[in-house]
């Protein structure tokens, strides 16, 4: 029988087979990990069986959608509300008719965007539960899609506007095509962040941090730091939404940024 299978680590689906991979190079690059008691798999069918999707209001037209109990990584997606599409930013590995039916009820989703291969999970079940919709990927970070897709769009450059208000930024960083989306009209038209863990929101929930790898502990180099932050310089934003359910910053979120940089490339010299 073919199936897509699914990484247990890392939550990455793969290409149609009728066993499962010999390996993830996902979770075989040094900013990941192979777990310890070996590579294992999974399937849709068995995470419907064990796992349910729970959703969270973030804010007005903003919606979280994660697992439990928690798979993979970890994240868990953002749906976006906008008078022009509504967007999926970042993703996860389960999607079942309940999801569908209740995404459907806030409007849909007319498109999808993802900060970085990490998160890419189950990318291509979620474009075609929503009607083939498409993915937006950048292209810098195109070898690490585990299962090419017509609906997979790869753009270029350093930004790429997808409806008003809502704008993705490359900043490099974590990976080459890492990723951020702006969102103009969020926190009240103050504007927001959407980071991933491209900046990510550490515990403290005032500051972010900088790193090539989180589990393995491998930092940045102070130029790709000051790269990314004078990416993002320019916009205006007031909260930043990580990859977690708790590690936003709900205010403050630029001056955190720039206080964030300083303490990093002062303790990396």
């Amino acid at each position: 029988m073919m199936e897509n299978y699914i990484c247990t680590t890392c939550g990455t689906q793969f290409r149609e087979s009728a066993t499962p991979p010999d390996h993830c190079p996902i979770c075989e690059d040094e900013r990941q990990y192979v777990d310890p008691d070996g590579q294992q798999w999974t399937t849709l069918k068995k995470l419907r069986k064990n796992h349910k999707i729970v959703f969270q209001k973030k804010e007005s037209g903003l919606y979280g959608i994660g697992t439990t109990p928690e798979f993979g990584i970890g994240q868990r997606a953002l749906l976006v509300k906008s008078p022009q599409g509504n967007l999926l930013w970042d993703c996860i590995s389960l999607i079942d008719d309940a999801t569908v039916d209740l995404i459907t009820g806030l409007g849909g989703v007319d498109a999808i965007a993802i900060s970085h291969p990490h998160y890419y999970s189950a990318m291509v079940e979620w474009s075609r539960a929503f009607g083939d919709i498409p993915v937006y990927l950048h292209l810098r970070d195109r070898e690490w899609v585990q299962r090419p897709h017509e609906n997979i769009t790869y753009w270029e450059g350093s930004s790429k506007q997808l409806y008003d208000g809502l704008t993705l930024y490359n900043t490099g960083g974590h990976f080459a095509g890492g990723t951020v989306l702006h969102w103009a009209y969020g926190s009240g038209g103050k504007g927001a962040l959407l980071s991933g863990d491209i900046l990510q929101v550490v515990p403290d929930r005032r500051h972010v941090s900088f790193m090539y790898s989180y589990p393995n502990h491998i930092p940045l180099n102070g130029e790709t730091v000051e790269e990314i932050t004078a990416t993002i310089d320019p916009l205006n934003y007031e909260r930043i939404y990580g990859a977690w359910w708790d590690r936003n910053i709900m205010k403050g979120g630029k001056k955190a940024v720039q206080n964030s940089a300083e303490r990093y490339l002062a303790a990396i010299q």
